[in-house]
């Protein structure tokens, strides 16, 4: 693979920088809110929305539209309003649907904007008469873009979503309308940023970044093990995520197989994949969702960071956040080859072409971690904070809005 041939971000490996966005001398501007549209929950797991969301209510006020639910025996749409914790400049809307709106794409589109539109006539929407959109989900683009008097769209691209289980066939489609009609879009990941500037020329890579601060609490003396942990046998080879179609559960089962004295420890919310089909041993341990806020002290506890996903359509394009994220932590890593993994972070990660390869470099990180693997790590964590990032993607907004407002003083 060629690393110089992409346009990564300056925070991401040694080469093929992306210039710098032009400086502006009155800096970020204040004067805008966000409206965003996102096909993942707020409260679900914490990550790239969450992380980049939460730095931007620190100077905008976010309002986060959360995908329709069905609610049984409802008897009409109503919007459920509510804060987040820690967050006052951000409020998260969630539309609740009688099952009768969720049938047809088209009366849910169209009842999920009346809905927004209506909410935003009360108080809320003073501050949202002209918000910058931001998407997540593509899905969103019909009902919502251009309908919202906004001063600019944004796609941040964090996956590619049509390849994931269940996709609705008309994403790909409202996927590249979102794409040209965007004015900025940023890419979760090299490989997805080759794809999507294709599309659209305004399309900056900037992959995951990390607290490097809150991931530090694992190599801290004061920092417990959770108990739960602390009772299982060392050596403990552990994973945090979501558990989903891009885990490789047969390579779960063969690691702990091929070392009954270890344990294997899962942690991290399951979706869309059954539960009773996990493998079964008893040194393997699947321990369900865990805080944000809790996962240094699981961290700590673990010998061995695993990145076990298989290698299919789903895992085409990710960009691992908890990569860096174990990296803060110190921590020897072993994945499979996931190509943004290979691309970026070669030198600090074992990473393994088929299971046999897998189950030999958990053995040698187990035996003998890699202390020069470990000080790349943290050094590649810490060029890589969430702060960093997100002050970069602010000045590519800043010269989207500019372009707009030249646009607009032309035309009108």
């Amino acid at each position: 693979m060629e690393m110089t041939s992409l346009n990564l971000p300056p925070s991401v490996t040694g080469s093929g920088h992306e210039p710098a966005p032009k400086q502006h001398s009155e800096g970020p501007r204040k004067g805008y809110s966000i409206l965003v549209h996102s096909h993942l929950r707020w409260d679900w797991v914490w990550q790239r929305p969450q992380q980049f969301l939460s730095r931007l209510a620190q100077r905008h006020p976010i309002l986060f539209v959360e995908e329709p639910v069905c609610v049984e025996g409802l008897a009409k749409p109503r919007a459920k309003i509510r804060g987040a914790e820690g967050l006052p400049n951000l409020t998260i809307l969630t539309a609740e649907f009688p099952e009768s709106l969720m049938a047809e794409r088209e009366t849910r589109d169209e009842a999920h904007y009346h809905l927004v539109r209506e909410t935003l006539t009360g108080a809320l929407g003073r501050t949202f008469v002209r918000p910058l959109q931001w998407f997540y989900n593509p899905m969103a683009v019909v009902p919502f873009a251009g309908k919202m008097n906004e001063r600019a769209i944004v796609y941040d691209c964090m996956d590619q979503l049509s390849q994931f289980r269940g996709a609705p066939p008309e994403l790909i489609h409202r996927e590249h309308k979102l794409l040209s009609v965007a004015d900025v879009v940023f890419a979760g990941g090299p490989k997805i940023h080759k794809a999507k500037r294709l599309l659209n020329p305004n399309c900056h890579c900037y992959g995951c970044g990390v607290d490097v601060k809150h991931f530090g609490q694992a190599i801290l003396p004061t920092t417990a093990v959770p108990n739960e942990l602390a009772v299982l046998p060392k050596p403990r080879l552990g994973y945090f995520g979501a558990v989903d179609e891009r885990m490789d559960y047969k390579l779960i089962a063969a690691l702990a197989d091929a070392h009954p004295e270890w344990s294997v420890i899962i942690i991290g919310p399951w979706t869309k994949v059954d539960p009773a089909t996990f493998p079964r041993r008893t040194n393997l341990h699947w321990l369900g969702s865990r805080d944000y806020q809790q996962l240094p002290s699981y961290v700590k506890g673990l010998n061995v960071c695993l990145m076990p996903f298989a290698i299919n359509k789903a895992t085409e394009f990710i960009n691992p956040t908890k990569a860096l994220e174990y990296m803060a932590a110190e921590r020897p890593i072993v994945s499979t080859a996931i190509e943004d993994v290979v691309l970026q972070f070669f030198d600090v990660v074992r990473v393994a072409q088929n299971r046999k390869e897998f189950i030999r470099g958990c053995e040698e990180a187990v035996r003998r971690p890699d202390r020069h693997r470990i000080r790349r790590g943290r050094e590649l964590a810490i060029r890589n904070s969430w702060e960093a990032i997100v002050a970069q993607l602010e000045r590519h907004l800043e010269d989207a809005l500019e372009v707009r407002r030249q646009f607009e003083i032309f035309a009108g």
